[in-house]
């Protein structure tokens, strides 16, 4: 490119943990930013300038009419817009208030709810804006967030697997934990944590959210097979990516 493009990096509701896997890339970090002009990133830097940016990389969840708002006008100044994380491709964990009555859930923690302005929701951000790009993961794989920026400087298709958690325990030669008897949701989860959980003989918790086109019924089958009942399966499918619609439909047929 002749010159270099504008970064901008948004925060919406999160816990900054994406954010903070961009500067957990260090070395690649440092490549990075000579590729690119950072315009707007709070969380490394106080410096600002204005838009329009080249690429901006959102992270978190709409939970807030002012963030409804602020969204709008993100991506009215973005050529290409990327969310990272499950808050912002799923609604993140604060996506478990779409199951409930919210008002409920102010009244109980809140001592002055008046105060307290709320959606009755929490969405990703695909919910409000169209979106180029979804990168998930809680937090996102920091060398798949290099790749993704890398492959939008080329001109290029991110080269980011598709495949199940299941392929990446083949890879680190771990032995099936559902075979031992263990529920996981690795072979209905994205592709990018490099199988940590199941290497230490526990379940996959689905931080990645649904792989592409997952048969989520016939996992939770197998699940019941081995002695899990509607309410186990529902808390495993609600977490960091409950509102992922894969994940909310079959949560939603367990309802025993």
């Amino acid at each position: 490119m002749a010159h270099r493009p504008k970064l901008a990096v948004w925060k919406f509701a999160s816990c900054d943990g994406c954010q903070l896997s961009l500067l957990d890339c260090e070395d690649e970090l440092l490549a990075v930013a000579g590729a690119v002009e950072i315009a707007n990133f709070p969380e490394a830097s106080s410096a600002f300038m204005e838009g329009p940016y080249d690429l901006s990389l959102v992270e978190g969840s709409i939970t807030t009419p002012h963030d409804a708002e602020r969204i709008l006008a993100v991506r009215a100044q973005s050529k290409f817009l990327v969310t990272i994380g499950a808050c912002a491709t799923a609604g993140g964990i604060q996506a478990l208030r779409n199951f409930a009555d919210v008002k409920d859930f102010i009244a109980a923690v809140y001592a002055s709810p008046q105060f307290i302005d709320t959606l009755a929701t929490s969405t990703a951000i695909s919910a409000h804006v169209p979106v180029d790009y979804e990168l998930h993961g809680c937090p996102i794989n920091k060398a798949q967030l290099v790749e993704v920026i890398s492959a939008y400087l080329a001109g290029r298709k991110p080269a980011v697997a598709a495949h199940s958690v299941c392929i990446e325990c083949k890879q680190r030669g771990n032995v099936c934990v559902m075979v031992q008897g263990t529920p996981c949701l690795g072979p209905v989860t994205h592709a990018g944590c490099g199988a940590i959980c199941p290497a230490y003989r526990r379940g996959c918790y689905g931080c990645y959210g649904p792989m592409e086109t997952p048969n989520m019924p016939a996992l939770t089958r197998e699940w019941r097979e081995l002695g899990a009942d509607g309410r186990d399966i529902q808390r495993a499918l609600r977490s960091f990516n409950a509102w992922a619609e894969p994940f909310r439909q079959e949560s939603e047929a367990h309802d025993d």
